[in-house]
């Protein structure tokens, strides 16, 4: 059974966790015309914009209400009315999001409060949508903030199924798709392309694939976000088919969707190996009420042709993950499927998808925990973020980048993990990295310390 390790140091060294307020902007930049206005300073607000600048390689649209000395301690609630105004007269956005940051939770800031005042000082704004949420950088992270985001903006913006008007079903197409912050978008385009492939057409909530997918646009510059999930389309969720949600964080924010609007949902932990991907084209399947696809057949015969090549190399392997639970769940699962093994596995705060890990120890802590257990339990490989590059060359291993950020690379935000190709190209790779780093179980060749070695005499004519 996993052992869950609480933290017993009173500060984080090499930390690993990305921050609540910048999970849930991230949520905000997959809606169309849409900001997100950090409640906090303007440093806040700043040091999540470098890691998404990093990460995607794109300007990125992200505003402060600027909290300076004395708004920090009477109170900021007018840089969020005027912060609003200034948006709303300026960017006509479609929708503004407002997470908080540690500075405005830990001053005691009223948002919703702030956000009412606005509503009455400004009614000619009332077509803007605010989404106010509480994210304060002292707890949770990039997960946890991504998803109460989604839950607010479903809380706000879905409207309550009208029996007698609206049921489930009625775009008999349509398919709503909940996604969790460890998916890529290029995760969320192959999703939505399998989904395509039976008949339906899926919205994605929120869809990154749309607005960070790295695409040329005939603008040179936009304040705002290009693509994503229409605001509009939120009114039309309860007329789906179906919900389909991906990762355990946003299980709470599919049971609000399915309380909201009685339409029947289906979960997954994530879409990496046979089992949940099976599971996802069975659901596709029975929704869509199409056969699968011949090219699904093939792929997943494909992955398990290459499960086989693998597992050579990958069985008994020792991995050390750092990163949310959502995506350390879904790596673990992976490899242990394989035969390998997770010897340990470090996250940054609790989560939904924690406790189901299949790791010899989860510990809730940073990077340096990840080292000194990966070190004792001598792994052989370390998956986690570019933050997590340093420990790995400390360790003497190689590392498979995943999560966020990634800035020592590019295009590891559009990396594809999910389906059967994916999962395929991903054993691959592991087994490409042990074989050349020679943490693989061939036997080396014996070399008596009795053999004489040849002596190479140079001769001068």
């Amino acid at each position: 059974m996993t052992e869950i390790i609480k933290r017993n140091k009173a500060l984080s060294v090499s930390p690993l966790k990305a921050s609540a307020p910048v999970g849930a902007s991230l949520a905000f930049l997959g809606i169309n015309n849409a900001i997100p206005m950090m409640h906090g300073s303007q440093g806040c607000t700043a040091f999540g914009k470098v890691f998404f600048v990093r990460h995607f390689r794109e300007p990125i649209p992200l505003q402060t209400t600027a909290m300076d000395q004395v708004s920090s301690v009477m109170g900021a609630d007018d840089n969020i009315v005027e912060g609003l105004k200034n948006l709303c007269e300026k960017s006509r956005p479609a929708l503004i999001g407002l997470p908080s940051t540690g500075l405005a939770e830990t001053q005691g800031a009223d948002m919703k409060g702030a956000v009412k005042k606005f509503r009455d000082q400004y009614p000619e704004y009332n077509a803007v949508k605010v989404i106010p949420v509480n994210t304060p950088d002292f707890t949770g992270c990039l997960e946890t903030g991504f998803a109460a985001a989604v839950y607010a903006m479903i809380d706000q913006l879905v409207p309550e199924a009208d029996a007698a008007k609206t049921k489930p079903g009625n775009r008999r197409r349509q398919v709503n798709l909940i996604v969790s912050a460890m998916l890529t978008p290029g995760d969320v385009e192959t999703i939505k392309e399998i989904i395509e492939d039976f008949g339906l057409r899926p919205v994605a909530i929120p869809d990154l694939s749309d607005s960070l997918d790295g695409h040329l646009t005939e603008d040179s510059f936009s304040p705002l976000t290009i693509g994503g999930m229409p605001v509009n389309e939120f009114e039309t969720l309860g007329d789906s088919i179906a919900t389909l949600t991906i990762g355990p964080s946003m299980y709470k924010s599919a049971e609000l969707l399915h309380k909201r609007t009685a339409v029947p949902d289906y979960r997954f932990d994530h879409l990496m190996g046979l089992e949940n991907m099976d599971r996802f084209i069975q659901a596709l399947h029975d929704i869509s009420g199409q056969q699968v696809p011949e090219t699904y057949d093939r792929q997943r015969s494909q992955l398990q042709d290459a499960m086989l090549d693998t597992h050579f190399m990958l069985g008994q392997v020792r991995f050390a993950m750092a990163g949310d639970a959502d995506l350390v769940k879904a790596y673990s699962d992976f490899v242990v499927g394989m035969g390998s093994e997770v010897v340990v596995a470090v996250v940054p705060s609790k989560g939904e998808a924690m406790k189901a890990i299949p790791a010899q120890d989860v510990k809730i802590g940073d990077l340096e925990d990840l080292e000194q257990l990966a070190a004792e339990r001598q792994a052989n490989i370390v998956i986690g973020s570019s933050h997590a590059v340093a420990s790995a060359q400390r360790l003497g291993v190689p590392i498979i980048r995943a999560g966020f950020p990634q800035y020592d690379l590019i295009g590891g935000y559009q990396r594809c993990w999910v389906g059967y190709r994916s999962s395929r190209q991903t054993l691959f790779e592991m087994a490409n990295i042990l074989l050349s780093n020679n943490h693989h179980h061939e036997v080396k060749p014996y070399l008596s310390p009795l053999a004489q070695k040849p002596e190479y005499r140079l001769e001068v004519a």
